[in-house]
């Protein structure tokens, strides 16, 4: 035993030097970025690190103390993402996300989509004209305890009131903008995370979704408010809803990938559709951020038809022109 610790301790000694000169580098490049180093540091990370490699390796062949060899192993991996990583920031990554990345995930997911869109519109169609046939189906929906005063018992001024009004604090609003981006963010990464299971829990989710929105949109049409309940929704609505939709049409990826691997087994194929309706995923997460503010500040403090609808028009070309555009291959 005191020959392993002569030898460790010697193996130590000779080159803990360069070792030491190596964590110097690569603490100041994850400080302050690779840019921060100097010309002659630059030269002497990969000098330092192709060191640091091979003592890593003589250490595993004559089995060295294991302290050694994690120290090396850890540092070799911090090494490893400054001698041959991508050399980008942060800012830099999400920006390549949003130029590039992104949008060329929801273009590629066309059939999904519609499958989505079909599911969520169709349980909104559903609800919508039951409840204009038979407004006990509202309840049927939503159940007998339902506690929202927007219901078919409410008065047209009621509802109206609920349309056009101002007196929200900003201490309200931000409540209410908070409130409304966690429920809808639930709502999409649940969409998302159930695709594993072939998509069904996903259909499902889309298709109650639809219902819930469909039942309170036909209580403000039958009351004749339905252009003006239109403005007031679609203000966020087009933001919102389109993110829903993406969020469960990367859960159709999944399913599609499971329930279809091809000749690959179910959870290679899975793992290699997750990369793709994974970033779709994140992509909604930002879309249901500016989403809640359209609806949590937006669409209290407008009470203009006119401005409401333009709101929503413009969004709806911003993200269809953004997502659908054609764009050159490579660009970035």
């Amino acid at each position: 035993m005191s020959g392993d610790l002569l030898k460790s301790y010697r193996f130590r000694e000779e080159r803990q030097a360069d070792w030491q000169k190596l964590d110097l580098i690569l603490t100041r490049a994850e400080n302050g970025g690779v840019k921060s180093l100097s010309d002659e540091q630059m030269l002497a990370l990969a000098r330092l690190y192709r060191q640091a490699v091979s003592s890593l390796s003589v250490a595993r062949s004559i089995s060295l103390d294991q302290n050694v060899i994690a120290y090396l192993e850890s540092l070799c991996t911090r090494a490893y993402f400054f001698v041959y990583g991508a050399r980008t920031t942060i800012g830099e990554r999400m920006m390549v996300f949003l130029r590039r990345d992104w949008p060329a995930a929801v273009r590629g997911a066309v059939w999904p989509t519609l499958l989505s869109a079909l599911f969520f519109l169709g349980g909104w169609a559903l609800a919508f004209f039951l409840c204009l046939q038979d407004m006990d189906w509202f309840w049927t929906f939503h159940g007998p305890n339902f506690m929202d005063g927007r219901n078919p018992d409410a008065t047209v001024e009621y509802l109206r009131s609920t349309i056009y009004s101002d007196d929200y604090g900003d201490g309200q609003l931000s409540a209410f903008s908070s409130f409304l981006l966690n429920n809808n963010a639930q709502i999409a990464l649940f969409a998302f995370a159930l695709g594993f299971a072939f998509g069904i829990p996903t259909a499902w989710l889309l298709v109650y979704n639809g219902v819930m929105i469909g039942s309170l949109y036909a209580v403000f049409w039958d009351k004749g408010l339905g252009f003006e309940f239109t403005g007031w929704l679609m203000i966020h609505g087009v933001t919102e809803l389109l993110a829903i939709i993406l969020a469960g049409a990367a859960g159709f990826i999944i399913g599609g990938a499971v329930a279809f691997p091809g000749e690959r087994t179910r959870l290679a194929s899975a793992r290699t559709a997750g990369q793709k309706a994974a970033t779709i995923a994140m992509g909604c997460v930002i879309m249901l951020v500016f989403a809640a503010l359209l609806e949590g500040f937006g669409r209290q403090l407008i009470n203009s038809d006119l401005v409401r609808y333009l709101i929503a028009g413009t969004t709806l070309i911003l993200w269809m022109t953004y997502f659908y555009m054609p764009r050159r291959e490579g660009a970035g």
